[in-house]
């Protein structure tokens, strides 16, 4: 028996590592662990055998049974990769083509707000800015001029990390930020003007009604250049919002407001007109409604980010993409948007392969 298990062992570790292809692996495996197979048959032998015999041979076969269980896995496992690494180098795809096939996937309604932006600002010579979501308190507060006492520091409305939240020690308050703000204060320092950014992306505030969620999204643009005034600003924001509502009667109305990183601040309308019962963006028939903040960047915020506001200007503002989303594309209830409901994104989503283009139409 000994002998016999010495030469079966050399024979089939010996073969399996040369096998060539699955179906000889399996023969192989079939040879020696199949129910008529070498080793199966050599198990059935351990009844027959005393316990003296069984004691010394028993491990024996089953120390073979599992080198050669190990040995087939191996070589199948490298069989398996020699035949996708063939496919792979041998199959191509032109990803230039057409699609041949229904695209299932739909583009959510932010997503293609998202495109829409960058697609009519990218024309005005804005560039895309990005910046991180986890903020400290002086990039998304202390910097835009945003005093200790404003409401907007509050617990019951930022979302602040628990680590230095008392603003204790050296570490700074860490928060999820509440704008995309701090982007235009870090290109600001990281980037000589003039400057031209748009900064899309997510914002985080404590408030979730039909109008309002914890986690949205927010575009905010921001241009610092010489001699820049509130012409300027206003011809841009127009320019944007013709573009965006794909309509020339687009009528604007600035209001004077407040914001503590712009002075002097303006709150945007846009007239809109009655058609069928519903609110439509464009004339001024119906009324006025608010889609945007802006005004001329405050001389304190250019101060501290290093510039001299003597020398450079600015105007900024900023907008809700899921609002523009809704004004633009009918929808009422902003919750609606976080609630993977794959029936409204069927109804609401965009095409994959419908890119926002100006000749196109942005919203095509």
């Amino acid at each position: 028996m000994t002998e016999d298990l010495d030469t079966l062992r050399d024979h089939l570790l010996g073969a399996i590592p040369a096998a060539d292809s699955a179906e000889a692996l399996e023969a192989l495996r079939v040879e020696a662990l199949g129910k008529q197979g070498s080793i199966t048959q050599a198990l059935k032998t351990l009844g027959k055998m005393t316990p003296e015999q069984r004691q010394s041979e028993g491990p024996r076969i089953n120390g073979l049974r599992e080198a050669v269980a190990t040995a087939i896995a191996t070589r199948k496992a490298a069989l398996d990769r020699a035949a996708l690494d063939a496919r792979l180098a041998s199959e191509t795809r032109d990803m230039t083509l057409p699609a041949d096939a229904p695209i299932a996937g739909t583009v959510h309604p932010v997503s293609q707000v998202m495109d829409e932006l960058a697609e009519i600002f990218a024309d005005l010579g804005f560039a895309v800015a990005t910046g991180p979501e986890i903020e400290d308190d002086w990039h998304n507060f202390t910097a835009l001029n945003i005093p200790e006492t404003h409401p907007a520091r509050a617990m019951h409305d930022t979302f602040y990390f628990p680590d230095g939240a008392a603003g204790t020690g050296e570490a700074p308050r860490m928060l999820l930020r509440t704008h995309t703000s701090p982007v235009q204060i870090r290109t600001m320092l990281d980037q000589p003007p003039p400057i031209r950014i748009i900064a899309p992306g997510r914002t985080y505030r404590s408030d979730s009604d039909a109008t309002h969620t914890p986690m949205f999204h927010q575009v905010e643009g921001l241009v610092i250049d010489k001699g820049i005034t509130l012409g300027h600003l206003k011809w841009t924001l127009e320019t944007f919002l013709k573009a965006f509502f794909e309509r020339d009667d687009i009528v604007l109305r600035l209001r004077p407001s407040y914001f503590p990183f712009t002075e002097p601040s303006a709150e945007v309308d846009v007239g809109y007109t009655i058609e069928k019962g519903k609110r439509v963006i464009g004339g001024s028939g119906g009324g006025w409604m608010e889609v945007l903040g802006s005004g001329m960047v405050h001389p304190k915020v250019i101060a501290a980010c290093g510039l001299d506001p003597a020398v450079w200007q600015g105007f900024a503002f900023g907008c809700g993409i899921d609002r523009l989303a809704m004004l633009k594309y009918g929808m009422d209830d902003l919750r609606a948007f976080f609630d993977g409901d794959i029936r409204w994104l069927k109804h609401y989503g965009f095409s994959s392969l419908d890119v926002p283009t100006l000749s196109g139409g942005v919203g095509a």
